[in-house]
């Protein structure tokens, strides 16, 4: 807690000063794009669960590789294929030092964190399930860690549970534990809510499934930028997240698995690389992580997600996690003052994102005034459906934040937030 020598009033809500160990002045001038203006007026950029801007040394990390030592990966013996795949490789090992995994050879380069989701449905999933068997998910899931196990379920007659959540979007871990038999297979949960916000005890969830022999994914495409994720204490057994949340190219991600798994798992797609032979009689496959890495693979994203990491790491996430935690709560208070707004989601722990509505104005209408006045947010359903029904709204305005954003933006989007209830008043 701040002293409230730590803390100044602007006569609405307590509002905390940025700490002097954080420098968020300095941090936003790594990020160019802050600088511009929307509008006629300095971009407020509050859309980060949606896409994260890049940091300086991302974008130079990719201009250097097509300037200095663009060429293809592996088997290369010139100089340029060389250097490529050093850096390449480099990424790879610096991802799973991230996360804590055992080995580079856990580490699968994929497009993003769909794609991983969907690799473990076919590659593990569909070999292992059986009719009658289980795949747990929750209420708060994205599509993209619900469609893949729908689709599961159709090719092998497994059935889709659904752990619920209470009124403020909490994950309800008894209603799990009550969902959990020796049926259930798979346990698919996200550890952040891009819709709400919502952390969930992945540690427990784990621990839970394992007491019943079924294998546990966690999509941390929420979670990774937010705070420190270690993998082998949570002991999930698959890990996704996506690199552009967290400061890193588009089109780049990460699957995460057990090495044993990964070796008893089937190739989710066939062609280059991913080959140590190939006649018309047999193909033998190529060892980890190459197996799972068909064709060329996004080079320049996997560079651009070492040199993110890398960031990252410099900056410290337990910093990282501090600051957003003030950003939250400063943003949640200031939200709450505003009688025409209801909050979406008020769970005990949370990521930096508030979702809201704002009484007798459509959640577009409200996007499409901040953005009039330099303020970007989310609008709509989040890729999150089920969630919205369960509060019984069709969409949401969305606020989520980075270290990047400050205490005087949150100040901008609320005064938007008026402005737009003045034009519909």
């Amino acid at each position: 807690m701040q002293s409230k020598a730590e803390q100044v009033n602007d006569g609405q809500a307590t509002r905390p000063i940025e700490a002097a160990s954080f420098d968020v002045e300095r941090i936003r001038k790594d990020f160019p794009i802050l600088s511009r203006t929307v509008n006629g007026k300095p971009l407020v950029y509050l859309d980060n669960a949606a896409t994260t801007q890049k940091p300086s040394v991302v974008t130079a990390s990719i201009c250097h590789l097509h300037e200095s030592t663009n060429a293809n990966i592996h088997r290369g013996v010139h100089r340029l294929s060389i250097e490529t795949t050093q850096a390449y490789e480099k990424a790879r090992l610096r991802v799973a030092r991230f996360i804590g995994a055992a080995s580079e050879t856990e580490i699968i380069f994929v497009r993003g964190a769909t794609e991983a989701i969907n690799l473990v449905a076919q590659s593990f999933g569909r070999p292992n399930l059986i009719e009658g068997d289980e795949i747990i998910v929750s209420n708060l899931e994205h599509h993209a860690n619900i469609v893949p196990w729908q689709i599961l379920c159709e090719q092998t007659g497994a059935r889709l549970r659904v752990v619920p959540v209470d009124d403020d979007g909490n994950f309800l871990l008894d209603e799990y534990q009550h969902l959990l038999t020796q049926k259930t297979k798979i346990v698919a949960i996200l550890q952040g809510s891009n819709a709400l916000g919502t952390v969930v005890p992945v540690h427990a969830v784990t621990r839970m499934a394992h007491e019943y022999g079924a294998k546990v994914l966690i999509d941390g495409a929420q979670a990774v930028q937010h705070h420190e994720v270690d993998v082998r204490s949570i002991d999930c057994d698959f890990y996704v997240f996506s690199g552009h949340k967290m400061y890193a190219p588009s089109g780049i991600g990460i699957l995460y698995a057990k090495e044993e798994l990964l070796d008893a798992m089937p190739p989710y797609q066939g062609g280059g690389e991913m080959i140590k032979s190939v006649t018309f009689e047999q193909t033998i496959y190529n060892d980890l992580p190459h197996k799972f890495e068909a064709g060329t693979p996004n080079i320049e994203g996997a560079i651009g997600l070492g040199a993110a990491i890398e960031y990252l790491e410099n900056v410290g996430l337990s910093n990282i996690a501090a600051y957003e935690d003030k950003l939250l709560d400063y943003a949640t208070t200031r939200l709450a003052e505003i009688p025409e707004v209801r909050l979406i989601g008020t769970a005990k722990e949370k990521v930096s994102v508030v979702s809201f509505v704002v009484e007798g104005i459509h959640p577009h209408d409200i996007g499409t005034v901040l953005d009039q006045e330099g303020v970007a947010i989310r609008t709509g359903h989040h890729c999150a459906q089920p969630i919205m029904q369960r509060f019984g709204v069709p969409a949401t305005a969305r606020a989520s934040m980075s270290f990047y954003n400050t205490h005087d933006e949150i100040d901008r989007l609320i005064d938007a937030i008026h402005t737009a209830i003045g034009v519909f008043a």
